[in-house]
């Protein structure tokens, strides 16, 4: 699941070996989250299964922070801002998220998860001073929203079935990524570290969600789920959450955000191949083209491909 992006991380070297295999993991530890959610969610309510994923990922994350030695401050501001982030980066998309799951195929949804930097480069433009529209970040938002338009398809014109809210609600998630990877530009002037800064979101995003799901889903009256259904919870919370963070920050501090955003290009492969495989999904022809539209799109705001063109042609100097 793409997380937020700290945009202004200074871009980027080419990747170490290790930092290539780091990056490969994250994408399959995110990739294999919207697998996880499918299973979770054929059998308990959107908020129960997102509750159980980041009140578990917190519980483990601050033990991790105190056995490091890592103090998290008590100042108002701070956790305010820990709270703006929580509902930023976790509340709201990963609620979005498992609800659209509950309409549609994980693979569809982690394609329109991957629209996530498309989203970003519009609101940096808009609330940052120094993120501003590049004519192919232009381009790559058009060819993005392009490809949203056609997996969506003419169904949105007509009655505005589930299958169409699940798909706008999984676009919604990630506009809400998109805002969460600027506010948490923030958390860097504050001096705080990485697993200060995950673990501080994550326990906000407990305390918000937790009387949430007690008064909407009532889990005390749910059948209990079965053994599939924990483990899929548990390993969304263990690997999907917290090793992902961990790896996340780390691959943040020493490869940079740009190199980072290769993310978006891989996840959706790793979705989609375990949906056909395990959950019987099929992915329409209309999907997979609206897939590379997006592709094209976050190749356009990337920018790489074109400028290893430019070198090339240009020769050595």
């Amino acid at each position: 699941m793409t997380r937020s992006v700290d945009i202004n991380q200074p871009t980027n070297h080419a990747m170490s070996a290790l930092e290539w295999a780091m990056l490969l993991a994250l994408t399959g530890l995110w990739g294999v989250s919207f697998f996880f959610n499918g299973v979770a969610v054929k059998e308990l309510p959107t908020f129960t299964v997102v509750v159980s994923r980041i009140a578990l990922a917190a519980v483990i994350l601050y033990a991790l922070s105190r056995a490091m030695g890592h103090k998290i401050p008590h100042s108002r501001q701070l956790w305010t801002a820990f709270f703006a982030m929580g509902l930023l980066n976790n509340v709201l998309p990963f609620s979005l998220i498992v609800w659209g799951q509950s309409h549609i195929g994980s693979g569809l949804a982690s394609i329109l998860n991957a629209t996530t930097p498309l989203f970003t480069v519009v609101i940096a433009h808009w609330f940052t001073p120094d993120e501003r529209m590049t004519p192919g970040r232009l381009a790559g938002v058009i060819f993005g929203l392009a490809g949203v338009a056609v997996m969506i398809g003419s169904d949105a014109l007509g009655i505005l079935g589930m299958a169409v809210l699940a798909q706008c609600a999984c676009l919604g998630a990630a506009i809400s990524y998109g805002f969460a990877g600027v506010y948490g530009r923030r958390f860097r002037a504050m001096g705080l570290t990485p697993l200060t800064t995950a673990t501080g979101q994550v326990v906000a995003s407990s305390v918000i969600l937790v009387p949430v799901m007690m008064f909407v889903d009532q889990p005390w009256t749910l059948p209990m789920p079965s053994f599939a259904a924990i483990s899929a919870l548990c390993a969304v919370a263990i690997l999907s959450t917290v090793l992902a963070y961990i790896l996340y920050f780390r691959i943040l501090a020493t490869a940079g955000a740009t190199n980072l955003l290769l993310v978006t290009f891989l996840m959706p492969v790793c979705a989609i191949v375990l949906g056909v495989l395990f959950l019987d999904e099929i992915l329409l022809l209309k999907h997979l083209a609206g897939m590379a539209l997006i592709g094209l799109g976050l190749i356009a705001i990337d920018g790489r491909p074109w400028r290893h063109l430019r070198a090339v042609k240009e020769g050595p100097v």
